[in-house]
């Protein structure tokens, strides 16, 4: 059902990217994602990275409409539908958490829930620079141990965030990883855990229209992302030529990663 919502709190989070909270009845889970509508832009997917009677949206600036929403003030309102998607398992003991810059605002919500269920989180995150590493003071207040990675160097491992992901792994036993970020991170995430046998759960961001499976736009392989996903298990994944591989833009066009050299050590 669309609705509209006033914002009722925006935060800078790092110079690229807000938070805006609102206050929104339907129940929502980690891991579940909002359409978000502004007059004069199109209709964006938002994952939830608050998802109590207080939600919220954390949006980094990359286009039009994103550059738009990280703009709007208090008070200012917005359209929704949703949430849609499934979400984050929160039952696994002992969860490790590997966030690519933006994409930590899925994961949020849902280490919350995992440290509310009794369970043990160690986060991952990467980010370009120390100012743009994303809730790492969020996730240390639920109780996580967090580790970080920034492509200068100025805070944690200078590198890659899948380099304290496969450390991490190395090292200490996990019943559970959960992943967003750029494709080519998360696919490493998954080819550093397959060896150990632990189970991984990427979040996956695809171009989406309708989020109700009609309109083929997220299509990934076999898959609808707006309705199979956007948390889907490794298995599903690993064989997609896709996955990592190209994506699409709204006509549907294949896009393919930048060279390794052009992309960002959040991956």
């Amino acid at each position: 059902m669309r609705r509209i919502v006033a914002i009722s709190e925006r935060v800078q989070e790092t110079p690229s990217t807000a938070t805006l909270r609102f206050h929104d009845a339907p129940p929502a889970r980690p891991g579940q994602f909002v359409m978000v509508w502004i007059p004069g832009e199109d209709e964006l997917p938002m994952s939830l990275s608050y998802v109590g009677p207080s939600k919220g949206i954390t949006v980094k600036r990359m286009g039009a409409a994103s550059g738009r929403l990280t703009e709007l003030a208090v008070g200012a309102r917005l359209g929704l539908r949703g949430p849609y998607g499934n979400a984050f398992d929160p039952s696994p003991a002992r969860i490790l958490l590997v966030g690519g810059g933006s994409g930590t605002a899925v994961l949020a919500p849902a280490a919350e829930a995992a440290r509310a269920a009794g369970g043990e989180v160690t986060a991952a995150l990467g980010g370009t620079t120390a100012a743009e590493v994303l809730f790492a003071d969020r996730l240390l207040a639920a109780g996580a141990r967090v580790r970080i990675a920034t492509d200068d160097g100025s805070r944690g491992h200078a590198g890659y965030v899948t380099d304290l992901a496969a450390e991490l792994l190395a090292a200490e036993p996990f019943d559970a990883v959960w992943s967003c970020g750029p494709e080519v991170m998360m696919r490493k995430v998954l080819e550093a855990a397959a060896p150990r046998g632990v189970p991984v759960f990427c979040s996956v961001e695809r171009q989406m229209k309708c989020a109700l499976g009609l309109c083929d736009a997220c299509a990934l392989g076999p898959f609808h992302v707006c309705t199979d996903g956007p948390v889907f298990p490794a298995a599903a994944l690993r064989p997609l030529e896709e996955f990592a591989g190209f994506q699409r833009d709204a006509s549907g066009r294949r896009i393919f990663p930048r060279s390794p050299g052009e992309r960002s050590r959040a991956g």
